[in-house]
Parts: structure tokens; sequence; C-alpha cells
């Protein structure tokens, strides 16, 4: 049976009992509607499941039994980070939680030379918050057992320094036909971290693939059909998901 899902901080568990408040605790009381010995399950976004039953509830908080605690088998067991050039309009909205319901560990949004939507770092913070907000409800609504982190860089070259830190890297790029998703997923067998580079509408530049070659990234292309945007990291993340979940 499924129960409604929420996230908690570690320091909201205390022994046996966990403690809700702000929006989880409005939730379950005024939108749900719940009561004592109702069941729910929280998560302590380390990807730990908490089977709590509803014991108390006051003004402001709630106060739930752990029952049970398993680890989440809802989340992959390698961690995919979506490198996204920013798209005009509220196409993020939906990359994040798509990239969410597929089993991304995070997503990080940046410019790119042929970005027609443009942030500075103040813009940034602002979507960031509501692009967060999006890749929480997601996960709950997606039975997962962690929230995926979203940030930004302000640029290309900041987003190679980065991927280049930790495990495989590679940039979806529409030009490149001498090694396809399919060779560079199966080459990544044993590799625990993952992340790829999507382009915005206009894709990527010539410099900015050859930037990414000189500097340890491959350029891996996605097949005969040429996908948009706000349709290639799900594209992509569903590939990895059937190679290395199914």
């Amino acid at each position: 049976m499924s129960y409604p899902r929420f996230f908690v901080d570690l320091d909201s568990i205390e022994g046996n009992k966990i403690v809700l408040d702000g929006e989880s605790a409005k939730h379950i009381s005024r939108s749900l509607r719940m009561t004592a010995g109702e069941r729910i399950v929280v998560c302590d976004k380390q990807k730990n499941e908490y089977e709590c039953v509803l014991e108390t509830f006051s003004q402001d908080t709630v106060t739930a039994v752990i029952e049970d605690v398993r680890r989440s088998v809802s989340e992959p067991l390698y961690n995919a980070v979506v490198y996204q050039a920013c798209p005009k309009s509220d196409k993020m909205d939906s990359i994040v939680q798509k990239a969410v319901e597929l089993g991304a560990y995070g997503i990080v949004a940046f410019m790119s030379d042929r970005c027609v939507a443009r942030y500075d770092s103040h813009g940034f913070e602002k979507k960031c918050e509501r692009w967060q907000k999006i890749a929480k409800e997601a996960a709950k609504q997606s039975g997962r057992g962690y929230v995926p982190f979203v940030r930004w860089l302000p640029d290309l070259k900041s987003a190679v320094d980065e991927m280049t830190q930790k495990g495989k890297a590679f940039m979806c790029y529409e030009d490149e036909d001498a090694l396809n998703l399919k060779e560079y997923i199966r080459s990544t067998t044993d590799e625990q971290d993952i992340s790829f580079m999507i382009g915005s509408e206009g894709g990527f530049s010539p410099k900015e693939a050859e930037y990414c070659r000189e500097n340890g990234i491959a350029t891996v292309g996605l097949g005969k059909r040429i996908l948009r945007t706000e349709t290639a990291s799900g594209y992509v993340l569903s590939c990895l998901a059937y190679e290395k979940e199914l």
C-alpha cells in the first residue's frame, strides 16, 4: 500500500519519533485531514525511508512514531547529474520535474553561447528556488527516497570544470557521429557517478564541443532524430535506467 510521503532533515528524527513542521504539518492536518493512527512514509534525504504512525497534532507540528526503517528501493545505484543549458520560457520547470521522476541525482543550470534566456546570479537564485520546489514535489509524487539538488553555474566553462572532477562525463551533441549513447553508456558499467550536458534550443556550438573534448568530456550522439532541449535529458536518463536498472 502506498502512503503519503514527506521529506525531513535528520535533526527532525529524535529516537523513535519524527517531528514534522511547516508545510509538511499543514499538508497532513489540513489538506489530507489525516488523524492519529494513520500511516505516512518519511524520507530523511539520505535515501532512508521511515514508515510511521501519526501520534500527536499541535497547531504547527505533527509527531509520528517510527515503526519500520528501510533503505529506499526507488533510488538508482548510480548518481546521474544533468547539466542543462538554460532554455527559454518555463521549459526548465518541466525538465526538472521529469528528470527527478526519471532518477536524476541533481540538475545544474548554466549559460551557454546559444541560450536565448539570459540570467545573472540574482535571476538564477530566484529560479533555483522555484526549481528546487518542483524537484521536491516530483520526488514525492514519484516515490523517490531522495530530493535531487538544483543548482546553477554561470557558464559552460564552470560546468566543464565541475563535471570533470568526478566520474564519467559527456556532452550530448547532435553533430557527433563517431560515438553514440548506447556505446557510451555501456562503457560506464562500473561507474557510479555520471554527468551529462544538454544544450538549449540552439544546441552547442562547434567551439563549445571542441572545448569539452579538449578537457576530457566526450561528445555523444543521441541517434538519428533531433530532440528538443526539453526532451533530451529525459531520453538520456531513460536509456541509463534501461541499461543500469532494468
